[in-house]
């Protein structure tokens, strides 16, 4: 039987609480109602992932696929529990941990008390790709048993280790190693997505890590000035050989992460068997072009792309590219052995169906940054790739998520002060802040049908009786059907931003200009009318 989700999980929080001196001295001080309130709270938090947790235990059990993702959020907020305890005055932390031993003791029972455990066993003994069906429904263990597995590292055996790719690797751990970090986070939020389709296909997944970093740093929007665009960077023409491209919709599939995956696991695999299997050369041919590399291995069949007379018949950005891959491939699977520590990502799927309309760029404010380096805009991003970052999303809509983004929002972004916050600084007007101080404030004067300016006397001063000349009242709006204005798009707009600066209905502003959602698609110098809007 496989290590239970807790098992996978306890040494963090094991080390947090050997950090924590648990003092009677501590326990005695004096606690203000207010504090006192607080830990309640964080005991009524403690309890119910207690209870969430028990209860996504019967779930895996009886192999039910919501098991996991529920196991894995109720140790979510067990972490941040425990967490937030240690900067409460009053919380005790042996309160805390006990219900988190608790549990240990219990996944530790049932791995003992497992009959078929050593069958189980001399099973994964016998047959290395076999996994257990709890394993396949707890992320966690499945990891685990993939990284037993041998067939991970096949890709050492497909390619060739020399200076190159030592030279790549020393690129990727010194000036490029933020975006090597950022690339590892990046798929990790999309992997449940694109893995799989590499996987039936038979590709090492290290090779799918190693072309998204280097084609695009795991940003799905991506695009190049040379026309490639999405995570795989497939140009328009290969894009729609393998089913890429515009949808009925507008859309363009390329910066669809399985789109793209399923795509570039297809177009590899035809590479591979054109060029006898050699992953350098189809690398060469997914960069340089699928037709150069195939005229080079024809005309010297059987050689590696590293022979001098291939190797010099490719461009220097193929040159380049070819080793670039293939070193961020082996950092991904040998990260100890460069002292690279890879960050931890709760990147478990899920979906959430929006309480109110907003924004990417809202989400992301009322989200915060709890257990990331730079919060959650990219990830929402790439698994959203539908909707611009300031365009308006319509309540009700269903978006794709991870279970730890789906819990900060039920608790940051539905209501309550981040939510305000949020929906505040997302409206906020630039122009708003501009002061005008030629402008002069006026007040009516209904006895003589005048206006009297308001500058005219100094505090305290009495104002002239005398009347001023009359003013002629303004004349009505002439009647008939009101000019509707309009507003030119330019660069960089989108409907949302434009929306903003005139403080218009995004949905009328739609429907006024036959705009469909959720891309709300617009091009430069197209002219909108500014039907629903404010200003």
């Amino acid at each position: 039987m496989p290590v239970p989700v807790l098992l996978s999980r306890t040494w963090p929080l094991l080390a947090l609480a050997s950090l924590v001196s648990i003092s009677p001295e501590a326990h005695a001080q004096r606690v203000s109602a207010r504090d006192k309130a607080k830990v309640d709270v964080l005991q009524q938090r403690m309890a119910a992932a207690e209870k969430r947790y028990t209860n996504a235990l019967v779930l895996v059990g009886n192999a039910d696929p919501k098991g996991s993702n529920e196991a894995d959020a109720a140790l979510e907020d067990m972490e941040d529990v425990i967490s937030e305890c240690v900067k409460q005055k009053g919380c005790q932390m042996g309160d805390m941990l006990a219900t988190y031993k608790r549990l240990l003791k219990h996944d530790a029972d049932a791995v003992a008390d497992d009959a078929q455990a050593d069958d189980e066993g001399d099973r994964l003994e016998a047959d290395p790709d076999h996994v257990g069906p709890l394993a396949a429904d707890v992320p966690e263990a499945a990891r685990a048993a993939a990284l037993l597995n041998d067939k991970r590292h096949a890709f050492d055996t497909m390619v060739e280790y020399n200076p190159a790719i030592q030279a790549g690797i020393r690129r990727w751990l010194t000036d490029m190693r933020p975006a090597l970090l950022t690339s590892y986070e990046n798929y990790q939020n999309l992997r449940a997505v694109m893995w799989p389709e590499w996987e039936k296909r038979g590709l090492p997944e290290a090779l799918l890590f190693g072309i998204m970093a280097k084609e695009s740093n795991g940003r799905v929007h991506a695009s190049s000035r040379a026309g490639a665009a999405g995570l795989m960077q497939f140009m328009p023409a290969t894009g729609r050989r393998f089913g890429l491209g515009p949808d009925g919709t507008g859309f363009d599939t390329r910066f669809d992460a399985r789109s793209a995956a399923e795509a570039s696991a297809t177009y590899l695999n035809e590479r591979m068997r054109e060029l006898n299997n050699s992953v350098e050369l189809s690398l060469a041919g997914y960069n340089g072009g699928e037709g150069r590399a195939a005229r080079v291995a024809r005309e010297n069949p059987g050689q590696s792309f590293w022979i001098d007379r291939v190797y010099n018949q490719f461009p220097g950005e193929t040159k380049d590219y070819v080793p670039m891959v293939i070193a961020a491939a082996w950092i991904f699977l040998h990260p100890q052995q460069y002292g690279v520590e890879f960050p931890k990502i709760s990147a478990q799927p899920a979906t959430l169906r929006l309480a109110r309309s907003t924004t990417i760029y809202e989400l992301t404010i009322c989200l915060g940054s709890h257990g990331t380096r730079d919060g959650y805009m990219r990830a929402l991003r790439n698994l959203n790739p539908r909707y611009e970052a300031d365009g308006w999303i319509p309540a009700g809509t269903l978006i794709n998520a991870t279970t730890r983004i789906a819990s900060l929002y039920a608790r940051n972004c539905v209501s309550g002060p981040r939510a305000d916050l949020a929906r505040a600084l997302i409206t906020a007007d630039l122009n708003a802040a501009i002061v005008r101080p030629g402008a002069v404030a006026y007040t009516g004067s209904v006895a003589v049908g005048g206006v009297v300016p308001v500058a005219a006397a100094a505090e305290g001063d009495e104002i002239a009786a005398t009347p001023t000349a009359p003013v002629a009242a303004p004349k009505p709006p002439a009647k008939g059907k009101p000019k509707v204005r309009t507003y030119k798009v330019g660069k960089g707009d989108t409907l949302g931003r434009i929306a903003a600066r005139f403080q218009c209905d995004v949905p009328a502003l739609a429907r006024a200009n036959g705009l469909k959602a959720p891309a709300y698609s617009l091009r430069p110098g197209q002219t909108l009318k500014l039907q629903g809007c404010d200003k």
